[in-house]
C-alpha cells in the first residue's frame, strides 16, 4: 500500500495532475487533459466534488473500498481520505471534479451554510445517481465556474464563484431529496431493518452495558454513514433518527411499565438510562405523562 499523499493546497493536486494552478482557492479539473492518473491514496484538506466517466480501479474511502459507479457524484470534505491504492494508473481519465479551499467561503453565507449540505460526510456507496437533466444542471454550473475561474481576478471573482458554488450545492441538495423518494422501496427496507435492529438491541443485555443506542450506532450497523442514515430517516418518516431511537426507548418502558412490577429506576438501568431521572423527563416530553402516571392510567 502507497503512503498517503497529503495535499493541503488546491495548487498541491494541481500539480499531482500536471495542471496549471488558476487560483489558489479553488479549481475545476478537467479529467481528459491529463494524460496518466497515478493511482493514489490522498487526505484532501479541501472540499472536492468529483464526477467521474472512466476509472480502473476500487476506490478507498476512509477504511472502506468501494467498486465506484460512473457518472456519479463524490462529495468529499477537508480531513477525508480516497483514492486508489493499487500503484496502478488510468490512462486519459474521463470527469470533472471541482475544488475549493474552505478559505475561499471562509466569512461568507455559504460557510455557514456547510452544515446543510450532510452529503459531503456521505460515504461513497451512498453518491448521488443523476438522470441525464440533472447531469446536465450539474455540468451547467461547473460551466459558469469555470468560465469565471478564465476571468482574469477582480474584486467580484470570489463572490461569483462563491454563489455559483452555493447554486450547484442546492442542486445536489434536491437531486438527494428526488434519490431518496425514487428509491423509496430500498428506504423502506432500511427503517423495517431499522426497527428491528432496536427492538433486538432492547430484547439484549446491550442496553445495560452501551446505554441508549446512538444514530451512529445504528447508521454503523446498518452500513451507512451517520448523516446519510439520518437524511434517509427524516426523508421517509418526517422524523429524526434520534427521535425514532427515542420513541423506541419509550415505547419499551411503556411494555415494562404495565407488563411488569419492576420500579421505574430499575426499567430505566434495563433501557440504557446512566440516571433514571433521565429517562422520566424523556418519558414525560413524548408521552406527556411520567412513567408511574403512564402505569397508573393504565
Amino acid at each position: 500500500m502507497s503512503e498517503i499523499l497529503d495535499l493541503k493546497t488546491i495548487h498541491d493536486y494541481n500539480e499531482f495532475l500536471g495542471l496549471e494552478t488558476l487560483n489558489p482557492l479553488v479549481s475545476f479539473v478537467d479529467f481528459s487533459k491529463v494524460e496518466m492518473l497515478q493511482h493514489r491514496r490522498k487526505c484532501f484538506n479541501f472540499y472536492g466534488i468529483f464526477l467521474k466517466e472512466k476509472i480502473h480501479g476500487t476506490l478507498v474511502y476512509g477504511r472502506s473500498r468501494y467498486d465506484y459507479q460512473e457518472g456519479t457524484l463524490v462529495f468529499v470534505a477537508p480531513g477525508q481520505v480516497a483514492g486508489i491504492d493499487d500503484d496502478g494508473v488510468t490512462s486519459h481519465p474521463e470527469g470533472y471534479a471541482l475544488l475549493f479551499h474552505p478559505d475561499l467561503i471562509r466569512g461568507t453565507y455559504l460557510a455557514r451554510k456547510m452544515k446543510e449540505y450532510t452529503f459531503f460526510s456521505y460515504e461513497v456507496n451512498e453518491a448521488l445517481h443523476m438522470s441525464e437533466r440533472e447531469r446536465q444542471t450539474i455540468f451547467n454550473c461547473f460551466g459558469e465556474i469555470q468560465k469565471e475561474l478564465r476571468h482574469a481576478i477582480d474584486k467580484h471573482s470570489r463572490s461569483i464563484i462563491v454563489s455559483n458554488i452555493e447554486v450547484l450545492l442546492n442542486h445536489c441538495l434536491r437531486f438527494y431529496d428526488r434519490q431518496f423518494i425514487t428509491r423509496e422501496a430500498i428506504n423502506s427496507d432500511v427503517l423495517t431493518r431499522f426497527e428491528a435492529l432496536l427492538n433486538e438491541y432492547f430484547d439484549s443485555k446491550k442496553p445495560e452495558e452501551l446505554g441508549l443506542p446512538s444514530v451512529a450506532w445504528c447508521a454503523d450497523q446498518l452500513h451507512f454513514s451517520a448523516n446519510y442514515f439520518g437524511d434517509l430517516v427524516k426523508k421517509q418518516t418526517g422524523k429524526s433518527a434520534i427521535k425514532y431511537i427515542h420513541l423506541a426507548v419509550i415505547n419499551t418502558v411503556k411494555d415494562r411499565l404495565l407488563e411488569t412490577n419492576k420500579t421505574v429506576s430499575e426499567i430505566a438501568y434495563e433501557v440504557g438510562f446512566q440516571y433514571p431521572h433521565h429517562l422520566s423527563r424523556l418519558f414525560k416530553k413524548v408521552a406527556g405523562c411520567t412513567p408511574n402516571e403512564y402505569r397508573m392510567q393504565k
